[in-house]
């Protein structure tokens, strides 16, 4: 699970996709009126924007190459591991309010508790986070956001789209990002300096964190990269949204509607 803020979703994020398409930091399984419908499992993506998507992808392709990754390696060089633990879990701190908004949204009323005692315990014990004191007392974390709250509500995917710098998201996931925005503590720093300089330290040191895996994305996407994130990242979605448990598809064969007649008693 990767619990930083969302506010960036670069190519070296995707690399980790397959790799997070099991999440195992689940505590409750959704109620089932709250769960999407099983039928949005079956579906495929939409993709009618693809020819957009495509160069989009590139463009972000190309920013974090040119950019980003260099800016990380050399975060990554001159800053500690400790340090770095110490920002990551700071940051992690700070996406716990968007977690516990969504834990009651889903009705995940236990897991809500654990969230808010574990963002008080980093925040006070932990100084502002920078420790995180409550994973020794066995308070994990969890991983929620808006556009699991609206999936779990029933709301379809809608058409997969790449944003710029953003990287990818459908629809849903993109109404969702703005509520993930505005319940995320940084959006309300006054000063536009600290709070660019915060969004950009977040999105560095998530790279950073990433740097030992680059390369996992080429060696699993084979020819088309793009294919490959497109569906690492619905079905690492779907899994969130279930709890890790999501339902299986029935098989192609199955109809409701058919009646199977026992057969008929052999004669004597």
């Amino acid at each position: 699970m990767n619990p930083c803020p969302r506010f960036f979703s670069y190519r070296a994020v995707l690399s980790i996709l397959l790799l997070l398409s099991v999440s195992p930091c689940r505590a409750e399984t959704p109620p089932a009126e709250l769960s999407p419908a099983a039928d949005s499992v079956e579906q495929g993506t939409h993709d009618p924007f693809e020819r957009v998507n495509r160069a989009i992808y590139k463009f972000n392709d190309r920013f974090d190459r040119a950019i980003l990754k260099p800016v990380a390696k050399g975060y990554d060089f001159i800053t500690p591991n400790p340090v770095q633990h110490s920002i990551r879990s700071f940051f992690s701190n700070l996406w716990s309010p968007t977690v516990i908004v969504n834990d009651l949204l889903q009705a995940k009323f236990r897991q809500s508790a654990a969230d808010t005692g574990r963002f008080l315990v980093n925040t006070t014990v932990g100084i502002a986070g920078l420790f995180d004191v409550a994973q020794h007392i066995g308070l994990k974390p969890h991983d929620e956001d808006f556009g699991q709250t609206l999936g779990a509500w029933g709301v379809g995917e809608g058409p997969y789209l790449v944003w710029p710098i953003l990287g990818p998201k459908n629809l849903r996931d993109s109404a969702g990002w703005l509520g993930d925005f505005a319940t995320n503590p940084v959006t309300y720093v006054k000063e536009p300096a600290d709070r660019w300089g915060l969004w950009v330290a977040n999105l560095v040191d998530t790279r950073a964190s990433l740097l030992g895996v680059s390369d996992i994305l080429q060696q699993a996407a084979g020819e088309d990269e793009y294919l490959f994130v497109r569906e690492a990242y619905r079905q690492r979605r779907i899994n969130l949204i279930y709890d890790g448990n999501p339902p299986k598809p029935k098989p192609a064969f199955f109809d409701d509607d058919l009646v199977v007649e026992p057969p008929a008693p052999a004669a004597p």
